[in-house]
């Protein structure tokens, strides 16, 4: 399972364990990932499925804003999420880059990029994530 110890997390639910996106970097100033898309992540159609890119957008800004905010007893959560998908894959690995727009006291955007080939092919996805920062609670 995904673990963040600089973020206080330890375990990552199944859900996103079944997603598979792996990090390479996480700063609060940019996130660096890659994901191995594949028939696990189809729709019906036998495409990846338009929700995996919006989670990889999700799961990506959420994690480095919650690094930019951690210092201040702060998480960041998802509040709105628009992701549009450009190219239809049936998979092959992906580079998902992430950086932040704007980082306030209350809340951040961030933009999320997931581009083929490990990040030599086409752009498949962008997104912008507008997050809440938040206290964190109490175990």
């Amino acid at each position: 399972m995904t673990a963040f110890p600089a973020l206080g997390l330890d375990t990552a639910s199944r859900f996103l364990v079944a997603l598979g996106l792996e990090f390479d970097e996480v700063a609060g100033d940019g996130v660096r990932g890659r994901i191995e898309l594949g028939p696990q992540h189809h729709n019906p159609w036998g495409v990846v499925h338009g929700g995996v890119h919006s989670t990889v957008v999700e799961r990506a800004a959420s994690v480095g804003a919650s690094k930019a905010v951690a210092d201040r007893g702060l998480f960041a959560v998802g509040v709105h999420n628009a992701t549009d998908v450009f190219v239809t894959t049936t998979g092959g690995p992906a580079l998902v880059t992430a950086h932040p727009v704007f980082q306030g006291d209350l809340q951040q955007v961030w933009s999320v990029e997931i581009t083929a080939g490990g990040g030599t092919g086409p752009l498949l996805a962008r997104g912008q994530l507008r997050l809440q920062n938040v206290p964190k609670r109490a175990s």
